[in-house]
């Protein structure tokens, strides 16, 4: 059996499948999670009161919160 060598591999870390999507953006499959429909969001929605998407904690979390905003702007959108 022969390695064939002459074949360039993609560096350590570079994305090499999927949407191109990055999985903080808010529909990657980390962001979707914090999403009011999502396992995390979701959650929050239940518990309610400043967990709600509108309330003092959830509102941080969307992706024009403080947080939200913030995964956004810093990883989600971040080219290699």
């Amino acid at each position: 059996m022969s390695i064939q060598t002459d074949v360039e591999q993609p560096a350590a870390g570079d994305k090499t499948q999927g949407t191109g999507t990055s999985m903080f953006s808010k529909d990657g499959a980390v962001g979707k999670m914090f999403n009011a429909d999502g396992a995390i969001g979701g959650t929050a929605q239940k518990v309610g009161g400043p967990f709600d998407k509108e309330g003092a904690v959830g509102q941080h979390f969307n992706a024009d919160g403080k947080i939200g905003g913030m995964v956004q702007e810093n990883l989600a959108n971040k080219k290699a």
